[in-house]
């Protein structure tokens, strides 16, 4: 699961970074509002943190152009701006939570499973496609009631198809998601065959009936 960080303080981002990395997050992160607004338009997260001030433009601008593009990610404002205002004009500009600096990461890991689970599994616990259950709270893949053991990257492949079906990916979109800003490396692409092709033949073994098929030249899709 990708997150963006949308943060203009240098100490704040990095500390928000590592300790969203440890709850196993893929984590981006914007410093203005340019290189965000970027951001938002170019990829696909499933969580955005948001600064309302930032250098360049506010982060109000960065929630209408979501809805602009009908972008569907869970967006969280951080803001030290507390006021009352702020908070029902964001939540109107369809933000799914607000969180007032200063506060406790845990409070902040909190906020971005429950808003995670809330846009991507209408406030269920687990995400079902046919006879796959998948928790991304606790990372645990289920076909057929017997538990399917997947290494990090497998899991977030699946998570990312089991929320897209039936759709197609291309294999930049994949990539992308699985390496964030580092997608462009020369390597990156055979890295992803390489995991989905691990995937496929894990799911097999486990008679899902799901598979993950391959539109050749283009990329791949959950059917």
């Amino acid at each position: 699961m990708k997150i963006l960080i949308i943060e203009d303080e240098k100490e704040l981002r990095n500390v928000m970074r590592d300790s969203l990395e440890k709850e196993h997050y893929l984590i981006e992160s914007a410093s203005d509002f340019h290189s965000a607004l970027d951001k938002i338009i170019s990829y696909e997260y499933d969580c955005i943190l948001l600064d309302i001030m930032l250098p360049g433009g506010s982060g109000l601008e960065i929630l209408s152009e979501l809805k602009k593009h009908k972008k569907d990610e869970a967006v969280i404002i951080i803001s030290a701006k507390d006021s009352i205002d702020d908070k029902v004009l964001g939540l109107e500009m369809g933000a799914d939570d607000y969180l007032a600096k200063p506060f406790h990461l845990a409070e902040l890991n909190a906020r971005v499973k429950s808003a995670i689970r809330r846009k991507n599994q209408n406030g269920n616990h687990f995400i079902s496609w046919k006879n796959i259950n998948l928790s991304p709270e606790n990372r645990t893949v289920k076909v057929n009631d017997n538990e399917l053991i997947l290494n990090r990257k497998e899991f977030d492949l699946l998570y990312y198809f089991i929320t897209n079906p039936e759709r197609l990916i291309t294999k930049t979109s994949i990539a992308e998601y699985v390496w964030g800003d580092h997608a462009e490396q020369s390597d990156s692409l055979d890295f992803v065959y390489s995991q989905i092709k691990n995937l496929r033949k894990k799911l097999n073994e486990v008679q899902a009936e799901a598979d993950i098929q391959a539109v050749y030249g283009v990329g791949y899709k959950l059917i």
